[in-house]
């Protein structure tokens, strides 16, 4: 059975981008850090960054819409 889709808060938001705005890679111990301040599991910050990379490769290739 899939687990329910994690919805994020603004502030986890602002902060993740904060972060992959610096960085698009985290490392292990920059995961467990911004996943411990941010009150998420470091597998939910990992798929979030994978999915942003993934986001901003798409928008390179075919435009922001």
């Amino acid at each position: 059975m899939r687990k329910p889709r994690t919805i994020y808060s603004s502030l986890q938001i602002q902060q993740l981008n904060k972060r992959f705005l610096r960085t698009q890679y985290l490392a292990l111990p920059e995961r467990a850090e911004l996943a411990a301040t941010l009150g998420l599991t470091q597998t939910q910050v990992k798929i979030w960054f994978q999915n942003r990379r993934s986001k901003v490769k798409k928008e390179m290739k075919h435009g922001p819409n």
